[in-house]
């Protein structure tokens, strides 16, 4: 059994969303939470909170123990691109390019406990 969830248009670049992505994958979900905890990065606030909702959705929506879950993938692929100038000297301007990310999180149930 797998459980997905997503987060679209996360303001933070896919570059930064992959360094701690990385982390996860093979670890148990509890100990995966654990770990985004002590990380102290904007995207392992924002894996967290994507980790607990995937955690969530697999208690409530399949009967799934919290225990027996693992992370089987984390898929971090580029959003849109906001783009803006800041002025410059001379009269020019140069351009700023804000990142956006689209993550998602696959949970597979493993017979057993995991840890």
């Amino acid at each position: 059994m797998e459980v997905e969830a997503k987060l679209k248009y996360a303001r933070i670049s896919p570059k930064k969303m992959r360094d701690v992505s990385h982390l996860l994958r093979g670890k148990a979900a509890t100990e995966a939470v654990a770990l985004m905890k002590c990380i102290r990065r904007k995207s392992t606030r924002m894996l967290g909170a994507l980790l607990t909702s995937a955690i969530a959705n697999a208690e409530n929506n399949n009967n799934l123990t919290a225990s027996k879950l693992v992370v089987d993938s984390v898929i971090v692929e580029e959003g849109p691109v906001f783009k803006r100038f800041i002025p410059a000297a001379r009269g020019s301007a140069h351009p700023i390019r804000k990142r956006t990310s689209h993550v998602s999180i696959v949970l597979k149930e493993i017979g057993g406990k995991v840890g």
